[in-house]
């Protein structure tokens, strides 16, 4: 029998892989975490499913539930929010499963990042501007951040910044990205991205804070970087006229050409 880890996206129930549907609906058994995994996705699970909310269990008792599902041969469908490849504690358990000899299966979800940008309507890498994602968080209280991973360093890269889990820390936020990117940098910060209560703040470096009211303390995601503005940047080659490329060579000389000639 297999544990399915399964990214169950940002919130909006059809935010969901057709493989995490179907692997959810073959399952028996379903741990999901109920404080972020909407409820509306357990309805993919079988009749009669065992449906378990792992919120309030401790990892020595999730673990408990997986390996005693899987001595009973049932597989298990594992349901974190967004993508279970970062920030997931997905990798804690897989360890223990693997010691124990319960076979394991990963299925990627929709990430938090992901459904904030598209609540913006815009590209995070735009040409001149910036050409990478640094995804990070602020310290708290279940992990700690390894001694090169600051925001002083990753702003020093001009990159747009996806910061996680740091809303509550948005003053440090401001205090360390500021000196880099500067106070007209933009910002945006996207409260509970694709579901129906999302909300979403735009501002710079230097207002945000004043922009942002209480009821934003958590499931907030933080964006900074001159690609949210939207403008100023160049148009990439991609669909450029005169873009030499393997699927429309310029001229005869061009190594696609050969290339093209050679694959009729």
């Amino acid at each position: 029998m297999t544990v399915h880890f399964i990214g169950a996206g940002p919130g909006a129930p059809d935010l969901l892989t057709l493989r995490g549907r179907d692997l959810i609906a073959a399952c028996p058994v379903c741990l999901y975490a109920g404080s972020l995994v909407p409820e509306a996705i357990l309805g993919h699970c079988p009749k009669g499913a065992r449906i378990v909310n792992t919120a309030s269990m401790s990892l020595d008792e999730i673990v408990a539930e997986i390996i005693a599902a899987d001595d009973a041969g049932q597989d298990i469908a594992r349901l974190h929010s967004g993508d279970v490849s970062v920030w997931s504690a997905m990798g804690e358990q897989i360890r223990r499963l693997r010691s124990a000899g319960v076979p394991v299966s990963v299925t990627p979800g929709v990430p938090s990042f992901s459904a904030a940008a598209a609540a913006l309507g815009t590209e995070l890498t735009l040409p001149g501007l910036a050409q990478s994602v640094v995804l990070t968080r602020t310290p708290g209280r279940a992990s700690s951040m390894p001694e090169g991973e600051t925001l002083t360093n990753f702003a020093a890269t001009g990159a747009t910044l996806a910061i996680h889990l740091s809303i509550q820390n948005l003053e440090a936020v401001i205090r360390d990205l500021t000196p880099a990117y500067g106070t007209d940098c933009p910002v945006a910060v996207v409260y509970r991205a694709s579901w129906p209560d999302e909300r979403i703040v735009r501002g710079t470096l230097a207002d945000i804070a004043t922009r942002l009211d209480a009821a934003i303390s958590r499931t907030a995601l933080i964006l900074v970087g001159p690609a949210l503005a939207g403008e100023g940047f160049e148009e990439s080659c991609l669909y450029a006229a005169d873009y030499d490329r393997r699927y429309r060579p310029q001229t005869a000389d061009s190594p696609w050409a050969t290339w093209s000639h050679g694959d009729d």
